[in-house]
């Protein structure tokens, strides 16, 4: 026993006794929006999940349009308010689109209104379907000839010239509102307002259907002869498929063409039949069809083809040989064949060997070294890393390089051992400074007049590998190095660093003067430059110290709160009172309520937004949290929501509660 399986396929729900409807049979992936005011833009959505019943459309809830199938019986001109060929623009405009359509068989359009923008939608039916994709490039191809501009806000066509896709992911044509919506009213042939229904709009569709006549023949005929774009082909692609119909087109004009013919024909056939014609492409004996119906249709066929009788046998010959060559089908990736057999040793050589960045790579290191090498001949290598990294770069030598390469040059990177001395690595002695300070303590290392720093920039890419600096320091950098002492800003982390590198520095400095006696001069002044900039940061210190307690026991209110501040950035510093740990505590917890206020007001606002009731704001919690309120939540938990509440889309407002 069988039982039959149904293959009926799944559509959408008809109401066959609406004519108006009928009009219009492709629903799937439609668009959606809501009434909006008539000046206001329409928000338009898609929606592919199920296709656009008739039962929706009546309803008239929310406005619908549709899109173009493989196959459609009309076309569609849009006109927008202030496109130039608007009627209030060119009363003649409209009568010169439709007179170059006419090669076509399109001489009577439907016209409306497409909304109260006073756009205009020109309908184009005719009796029987044709393949949207070789319409869309006819319409265009006519219309642009005609030295028309196709593009949105001016004049669009519908169904869309779209390029062929390569990846098989089908593209969708563009979508148009349904006409007879709100503010769609007929229009008469002075383009003014009539009476409008869907008997009246459905009697005149028939009546340009009948006048409006579209063949397959005429389509493909103009397809062939008119000089168009190849949406998606350009460059020589387009040159390639330019050249071929040269040849074709004139057909045969003497006897013994037909083998370079077939092979043109085969040609073009294989390689752009899919991105010329739509569909997918052609192989085998699709292929070998194609050849001889355009090899038959050809001018001088009958009169000088000598090879009619075995016509299709000639095509099979020229398929196969094409379908072996190295002719591919365009848009397919060409895959260049790896040779049979490959050395192991010139492989794992290939791999092995250093790539163009290496090689650029230790061609610069070798550089930095030869670099350094010459400064210590020249008893010219400077201590200090800033005045290193200026000498550098006169050897040509990048700042984004000596950066990348900082291991080769930079002072703190020269270890040492506990018997080993800068005077055993170098033959000049070198000081062993930490890392380059911050633009914040630049002025602070600073003892000598001649080199100073001052206004220095806090990067070191200054000279090579970007835009030179003007003679004016870098955006505020002078501002915050003046003010920073007068701010409420912490200058204890920099203090302190600036005293550990002045006393690293005299550290360094004490075992090389024991042992070059010659060399001692020099590290006494590296001594003194070191002490006195711990003298200058402790006093810096010092200062910024009194000022915050003068502050905080002065009674202002303004003056308190800002030492109450610079206190919880560096605590223990200050002698405060209970009164004013008070006023610090409160201060605090004041913070962490404004803090949580500020998030419940973003959740007020974005709940008021998806206009979700209460109900629903607690069975999102108990879902998500499981809790009832959002008093329990806890302030991680309350940026959580906010942020997913930020994301929820309004089309998700109408959520149900279980």
């Amino acid at each position: 026993m069988t039982i039959a399986q149904s293959t009926t396929c799944f559509r959408y729900i008809q109401d066959w006794s609406d004519h108006f409807l009928r009009l219009f049979p492709h629903r799937f992936d439609f668009i959606w929006a809501e009434h909006s005011s008539p000046s206001a833009e329409v928000e338009w959505k898609t929606e592919s999940r199920h296709p656009l019943s008739d039962r929706l459309i009546q309803q008239g809830a929310y406005l619908f349009g549709v899109r173009f199938g493989a196959e459609t019986s009309y076309c569609l001109l849009d006109v927008d308010t202030g496109s130039a060929y608007h009627p209030n623009n060119d009363p003649f405009a409209l009568s010169r689109i439709v007179a170059a359509l006419e090669p076509l068989g399109l001489v009577s359009p439907v016209a409306c209104t497409s909304s109260y923008s006073g756009g205009l939608h020109l309908y184009f039916p005719f009796q029987y379907p044709q393949s949207s994709w070789q319409l869309a490039i006819a319409l265009a191809c006519l219309l642009e000839n005609a030295g028309f501009k196709l593009q949105p806000g001016q004049l669009e066509v519908f169904p869309n010239p779209k390029p062929y896709s390569t990846d098989n992911v089908p593209s969708l044509f563009n979508a148009h509102r349904l006409p007879l919506q709100a503010g769609s009213y007929l229009l008469n042939e002075a383009f003014e307002p009539i009476w409008s229904d869907t008997c009246t709009f459905t009697s005149q569709w028939q009546l340009a259907q009948q006048r409006n006549d579209l063949a397959s023949r005429t389509l493909k005929q103009i397809l062939k002869q008119a000089k168009r774009k190849h949406f998606g082909v350009s460059g020589k692609a387009e040159k390639f498929v330019n050249d071929l119909n040269a040849e074709i087109e004139l057909g045969w004009t003497g006897s013994g063409q037909t083998n370079r013919l077939l092979g043109r024909i085969t040609m073009r056939a294989y390689i752009f039949h899919h991105v010329l014609s739509g569909g997918a492409p052609l192989v085998g004996t699709a292929l070998v069809s194609e050849i001889v119906e355009t090899a038959q249709a050809l001018p001088g066929y009958s009169e000088w083809c000598r090879h009619q009788h075995e016509i299709t046998h000639r095509a099979e010959e020229w398929a196969h040989c094409i379908e072996g060559s190295h002719y591919f089908h365009f848009g397919d990736q060409l895959k260049k064949p790896k040779p049979d057999f490959q050395d192991p040793v010139l492989t794992a050589a290939i791999e092995q060997a250093p790539s163009w960045n290496q090689r650029r790579a230790a061609a610069t290191r070798d550089l930095i070294r030869r670099a350094i090498a010459t400064l210590l001949e020249q008893n010219a290598l400077p201590v200090r890393p800033t005045a290193r990294f200026q000498a550098l770069l006169k050897f040509g030598i990048g700042g984004a390089s000596l950066y990348r390469h900082r291991d080769l040059w930079h002072p703190s990177h020269f270890g040492l051992d506990s018997n080993q001395t800068v005077a055993d690595v170098f033959t000049v002695p070198v000081e062993n400074p930490p890392d380059p300070p911050s633009s914040k303590t630049d002025s602070q290392l600073d003892c000598f007049d001649e080199a100073s720093n001052w206004l220095s920039p806090p990067s070191l890419l200054s000279d090579n590998d970007g835009n030179k600096p003007s003679g004016k320091a870098l955006s505020d950098l002078c501002t915050m190095l003046t003010s920073v002492v007068d701010s409420n800003h912490s200058v204890e982390p920099d203090v302190y660093q600036v005293i550990a590198e002045a006393q690293q520095v005299v550290r360094d400095a004490q075992p090389l003067s024991l042992n070059d006696s010659g060399q001692q001069e020099p590290f006494q002044a590296v001594a003194r430059s070191a002490r006195a900039q711990q003298l200058k940061a402790e006093a810096a210190n010092q200062r910024q110290r009194t000022r915050m307690q003068a502050f905080l026991n002065s009674g202002d209110p303004i003056l308190v709160a800002e030492a109450l501040a610079w206190i919880q950035v560096n605590p223990g510093v200050l002698e405060v009172s209970q009164l004013q740990l008070d006023l610090l505590t409160k201060h605090q917890s004041e913070a962490t309520f404004i803090e949580r206020s500020v998030l419940l007001a973003a959740v007020e606002s974005q709940r008021q937004r998806l206009t979700w009731s209460e109900q629903q704001v607690v069975h999102d919690l108990q879902q998500r949290f499981g809790k009832s309120s959002l008093a329990t939540l806890s302030d991680l938990e309350l940026q959580h929501w906010l942020k997913l509440l930020k994301q929820t889309p309004i089309d998700q407002r109408r959520r149900t509660v279980d």
